[in-house]
């Protein structure tokens, strides 16, 4: 079973549409998804109301999610960890206690080429518009990364 993991700061906006997307395009028998967040603002809550909607709108039902913060064990738990932006990536790996560590985190965005600015903005203090945007942009590059996780 391949293990993936999507962090962001609060793992209550980015990642959690991270997890539920990317869930649903890979076969939950070989594939195994999960989020966190690098603080502990809102370890234990349902992802942000705007995140719930976007998803469900989108036929994705993210609202049993649980916050939880990013830990050390987390390097051993999974085989991938992506970060959503450069700050959470530099977060994880100011964690790391190996190379082989550092070597499984990436920035999220780095596996889709189209896309110059490799940090997924975090729509928090924005509109329903702007979790619509990242919405797409995160359903794109999960596109992307089921068809590298699946060949």
């Amino acid at each position: 079973m391949t293990s993936i993991l999507m962090v962001c700061l609060g793992n209550i906006c980015r990642s959690p549409l991270a997890h539920g997307i990317l869930q649903s395009k890979l076969p939950e028998d070989h594939f195994y998804v999960d989020s966190a967040g690098t603080a502990a603002y809102h370890i234990g809550n349902t992802p942000d109301k705007r995140s719930i909607t976007v998803a469900r709108n989108n036929d994705i039902d993210i609202s049993t999610q649980r916050a939880r913060q990013f830990k050390i064990s987390d390097f051993d738990a999974f085989d991938y960890i992506y970060a959503m932006d450069q700050s959470n990536y530099t977060n994880i790996i100011s964690l790391a206690r190996s190379n082989k560590d550092i070597e499984k985190v990436k920035l999220f965005l780095e596996v889709n080429d189209a896309i110059s600015n490799k940090n997924v903005p975090d729509p928090y203090y924005g509109e329903l518009s702007d979790f619509e945007n990242v919405y797409a942009l995160i359903d794109d590059t999960c596109d992307i990364l089921s068809k590298f996780l699946i060949d």
